[in-house]
């Protein structure tokens, strides 16, 4: 299938008043002010777009016909993953889109900033992100999907923000740009690091693995 029919909401843009992502997460949260849609649209954690029956009468007629498979199954996960939020995530969400600006879009967090405020807050251990980040630079979106419910969960209870539009744009790429993306990460979490001194980051006993 040709770039041409990835989603919009999938591909970078430039010089929009609201990029296609923000809109399509903005979205998913107004969905999830419906507790019977929240619990609907949490079961695809982690499945292929094929699993996520429940998530179609919600996703169907928001996305095009014609879409590229990475882009639909991502829309389809952070769908999910915005709806399986704690409780403290989605209070903090709910404040910041009361009027609450967005930095331009290269200053905003990918996942690799995230995991380096984890490490800063000493929620995870610095070898921990790291042989994540580093893991998941070698693998498909397909293989990263499933890592993300407890990733981003483990993340947001420990009062680590996720943007969801920047990783939605990431992985809906991710098969076919890998490398850049992967290396927009790894210096984000480089530089993000950086940022605190090295004795304040211990970390602490949290260590992420394929199991959790």
């Amino acid at each position: 299938m040709s770039e041409k029919s990835v989603s919009a909401a999938a591909a970078p843009q430039k010089n929009v008043s609201e990029r296609a992502s923000d809109a399509f997460v903005a979205y998913v949260l107004d969905l999830c002010k419906v507790k019977k849609t929240q619990s609907d649209l949490r079961t695809g954690l982690g499945l292929p777009v094929e699993r996520c029956n429940y998530l179609h009468r919600y996703l169907v007629p928001r996305l095009p016909e014609r879409m590229h498979p990475d882009a639909r199954r991502t829309h389809y996960a952070v769908a999910a993953l915005i709806a399986a939020r704690p409780r403290a995530a989605r209070e903090t969400d709910a404040h910041a889109a009361n009027g609450q600006s967005k930095p331009e879009w290269y200053q905003r967090a990918n996942l690799g900033a995230a995991l380096a405020q984890a490490v800063n807050k000493q929620i995870i251990k610095p070898d921990s992100a790291e042989g994540d980040l580093h893991l998941m630079a070698r693998q498909s979106s397909q293989a990263i999907h499933p890592r993300l419910p407890a990733l981003t969960r483990h993340l947001l209870t420990g009062g680590v923000a996720v943007d969801w539009a920047v990783l939605l744009e990431d992985l809906a790429w991710w098969n076919r740009d890998r490398d850049r993306i992967a290396t927009r990460w790894l210096e984000a979490y480089f530089r993000t690091t950086a940022t605190e001194p090295e004795q304040d980051r211990a970390g602490s006993p949290c260590h992420l693995t394929e199991e959790n």
